[in-house]
């Protein structure tokens, strides 16, 4: 699917109102995920931003890693951050060498006021499995869960599941989780967990941030 580029607020709203039914949050996503790419934007100087994705293979060794630098095409608002940030990744996932099987996107999925943040957004676009795994709870209202590593609760907003609170370590604040594209909430879970193995933060976007900032 080509990128759409909005040039007001209202169009930008409704291109994720459009692309919002073509997010499949049925299909359980792969039971095996050999290549993870993990996924950041950095911030710079005259609104440059900066797109890294880094590939791990299974055994958590990076494999290829791409980063794209330009100008942001739209204004801050919150909630329409995947129209500054899905551009530069775009980029930066054309200029690998793998293709990934799974997104691993610092964000939001469906856990956005209007159910598209940008994992559900670049895995539409991509048509690639995708989770949002945000490391701040931005919607909807959950319970702390308990304090070892893999207890969750959920996030619910209007009366729906849109994602989990997901404890990685041991008496760590925890990370959010929600489904992007083409993956289970509970596959989603699991996937982050396997990849989160030492810090809190899943290793694929732990090492995306470093280098979407060096």
């Amino acid at each position: 699917m080509t990128w759409d580029e909005p040039a007001t607020v209202d169009e930008a709203t409704a291109i994720q109102t459009r692309l919002r039914p073509l997010a499949d949050l049925v299909s359980d996503g792969p039971s095996r995920v050999e290549l993870t790419a993990g996924l950041d934007v950095g911030y710079g100087p005259g609104d440059t931003v900066t797109g890294a994705v880094v590939v791990l293979d299974s055994s958590l060794r990076v494999v290829d890693q791409a980063v794209a630098r330009e100008k942001a095409r739209f204004p801050y608002v919150p909630g329409l951050f995947a129209f500054r940030e899905i551009p530069p990744l775009l980029t930066a996932l054309s200029r690998l060498s793998v293709t990934p099987d799974l997104l691993v996107c610092d964000g939001y999925g469906v856990a956005h006021p209007r159910r598209f943040g940008l994992a559900c957004h670049l895995g539409v676009v991509t048509g690639l499995p995708a989770i949002g795994v945000a490391k701040t709870a931005f919607v909807g209202t959950y319970t702390q869960p308990a304090a070892d590593r893999g207890s969750w609760t959920p996030i619910t907003l209007d009366g729906d599941t849109v994602g989990r609170v997901l404890r990685t370590r041991d008496g760590v604040k925890p990370v959010y989780v929600s489904q992007g594209h083409r993956m289970s909430l509970d596959n989603a879970c699991a996937q982050v967990l396997r990849l989160a193995p030492e810090f809190r933060l899943p290793e694929p976007i732990r090492l995306a941030d470093r280098l979407s900032r060096a």
